[in-house]
């Protein structure tokens, strides 16, 4: 019941903006109903089948390459598009540019994502940012995604079934073996994922070695299953 008022509260307010300041697609500036306007999300590229069942990058051999060099044990990972063009202004502006308005339609965009292609789940967890991230940013992206994409489907979200015990280095800069290693141990999951099969959310995958390592902790406390799903994939 609180979380329903809490929601309807939320939309009320934000319709009032909308009505102070009216959304302006944040790629292409147009005046719009969202803040990532429907002309500019048709441009971008979906990650579609054959995919790697583990990794999730499109598969074109018999066996992934990526999987064999550096094997994941989380059960899959799997993202909407690839991290370019419009999609990546748009979750640029999302984290950097403080528009966190944008997570109603990427999480809309993922639900449907979702829907064409389900995933396992009886839950939702972010990836958690650690606290100094996230006091930084004053939100942390991924959960505000996962929030949006549970009232879609109906599922809940565990805010705070993992944290981020310790800072780690930026990833952008780091192979996949150093990044694996920089977030090795780096969360811990609570009891409510015991026996639950988790569908993590993150915003940019890359390599999956965030997921992977968050899967880890998760499986540690009893999770049954640890899929990924992500908006993006970087190349």
């Amino acid at each position: 019941m609180a979380a329903r008022v809490w929601r309807t509260a939320q939309a009320v307010r934000q319709s009032l903006l909308d009505l102070l300041f009216p959304p302006r697609c944040v790629v292409c500036r147009r005046e719009d109903a969202d803040w990532f306007c429907a002309a500019c999300r048709s441009k971008i590229k979906k990650i579609l089948p054959p995919l790697c069942n583990r990794c999730g990058l499109p598969l074109h051999a018999q066996a992934c390459s990526h999987c064999q060099r550096l094997p994941l044990r989380i059960d899959g990972i799997r993202a909407m598009a690839y991290f370019e063009g419009n999609l990546r202004q748009a979750i640029h502006a999302f984290k950097y540019n403080h528009h966190p308005e944008l997570a109603r339609v990427l999480g809309k965009m993922l639900g449907d994502h979702l829907s064409a292609f389900p995933l396992p789940a009886d839950a939702i967890a972010p990836v958690p940012l650690h606290k100094s991230r996230q006091d930084a940013r004053g939100y942390n992206q991924s959960f505000l995604i996962a929030q949006a994409l549970s009232l879609e489907h109906n599922l809940p979200c565990w805010e705070g079934a993992l944290t981020r015990v310790r800072a780690t280095r930026s990833q952008i800069e780091l192979g996949a073996a150093e990044r694996r290693a920089n977030v090795e141990d780096a969360f811990q999951a609570d009891e409510r994922v015991a026996g639950a099969r988790v569908l993590l959310i993150d915003d940019v995958c890359t390599t999956g070695s965030t997921l992977d390592a968050c899967s880890v902790a998760l499986k540690l406390r009893g999770a049954k299953s640890v899929w990924g799903l992500a908006l993006a994939r970087g190349r």
